[in-house]
């Protein structure tokens, strides 16, 4: 009966159902410091921290209540939306923070936290928000539409996709906007809502796409594959990392693609190149589903055990920051390098050994793009 046993846990564990109680262990790591960790009173899930202009940090929860911390960490005001919020905020030029609900709305919040409109879908609202230059807000939902709205509320179009979308768009430096949905397509409309083309996968894409400097699109599917392709639609290369994901892939500055990893012993992080081969990775027992930070020429990414890690580009660790919990959502990382990560009802602010770095320079290092989330290359 006890071989049965161990023989059931390693399955598990395999297949990314238990993990081992144990941590990493390194004493020679250095270990990272809090700024401050703000307690939150109920989970967060999927929604990552938004970081606006002046430091203010805007933190969805599974409760449907927007949070804004100052700079500091004290809480500024809180709102109160209809049901579950899973969509990260987006946050305009103007201040105003849009964000999609599980009410069927989407929302737009002023930077003192009062409602300026909401938007009714008929279904839930996961996907983040992607600002246009223009202000346009895109969006897709469950009701199998993709939205584009005015920055007043009012509708500018709709496309039908006759699927879920709860894959976040990505606006390229053209203004074409890129998405995936469950009938495992990406799609590229123009900023009118007209189809330029649409990539078949072989599986739901649920991730955000990532923008290169070349205007070449990179995205999971959950077929298991990372795609990138060019600006017309054509396959430049996929490669397969017998695992299957939700995470949004990002781009270094030194030609590199990190992507999480979601099923069993193919769990973990990897990194490949922008050539498509796999530089390293690093395994783990659980589904590694958050979006990760590329910093400088390295990474910083969670680990199943309460930890997140500051990784070179040849796997070498540079630091650690130990937490109460596992990390729940994306990870974040401010204009003046301080990093934010949720661990379940814990939003921390972190600061690493030595010197605070900022993003890399690359054209989408976090997810959405940039601290705050806007979904867009920008500079352009």
């Amino acid at each position: 009966m006890r071989c049965v046993v161990i023989r059931l846990v390693f399955l598990l564990w395999g297949l990314g159902l238990v993990y081992p109680v144990w941590s990493v262990a390194d004493d020679s790591v250095p270990e990272a410091t809090n700024r401050w960790v703000a307690t939150l009173p109920f989970p967060a899930y999927q929604t990552a921290p938004t970081v606006a202009n002046d430091g203010t940090v805007y933190q969805g929860t599974f409760n449907g209540t927007l949070f804004a911390f100052t700079p500091g960490g004290e809480i500024l005001w809180q709102f109160k939306a209809g049901r579950q919020i899973a969509s990260t905020p987006a946050i305009a030029d103007d201040g105003t923070i849009y964000f999609g609900c599980r009410d069927g709305k989407l929302y737009a919040v002023t930077p003192a936290g009062r409602l300026k409109w909401t938007f009714a879908t008929a279904a839930w609202v996961d996907s983040s928000p992607a600002i246009g230059a223009d202000g346009t807000i895109y969006f897709g939902g469950w009701d199998h539409q993709f939205y584009a709205l005015n920055p007043g509320g009012s509708l500018k179009w709709k496309y039908e996709v006759r699927a879920i979308v709860d894959s976040s768009p990505a606006i390229a430096a053209d203004g074409t906007i890129y998405f995936g949905a469950h009938d495992k397509k990406l799609y590229a409309l123009d900023p009118n809502g007209k189809v330029r083309w649409s990539y078949l996968t072989k599986g739901a894409i649920i991730s955000s796409p990532a923008i290169g400097p070349d205007g070449n699109i990179y995205f999971s599917s959950i077929d298991g594959n990372l795609y990138r392709l060019d600006a017309n639609g054509k396959l430049v290369w996929s490669f397969h990392f017998q695992s299957w994901t939700q995470s949004s892939p990002i781009l270094s500055n030194i030609g590199e693609v990190c992507i999480g990893r979601s099923i069993g012993l193919n769990s973990g992080v990897a990194v490949v190149t922008t050539n498509g081969v796999e530089h390293w990775h690093s395994g783990s027992a659980v589904p590694m589903d958050v979006s990760q930070v590329a910093v400088d020429d390295h990474f910083y990414f969670s680990l199943p055990w309460r930890t997140l890690q500051a990784v070179t580009a040849i796997d070498h660790r540079l630091w650690k920051a130990n937490l109460d919990d596992n990390i729940t959502t994306s990870l974040t990382v401010g204009p003046d390098g301080t990093i934010y990560a949720v661990a379940f009802r814990k939003l921390y602010a972190i600061r690493p050994p030595g010197p605070a770095l900022p993003p890399a320079n690359s054209t989408w290092p976090m997810f959405h793009a940039n601290a705050r989330h806007t979904g867009r290359v920008e500079g352009k």
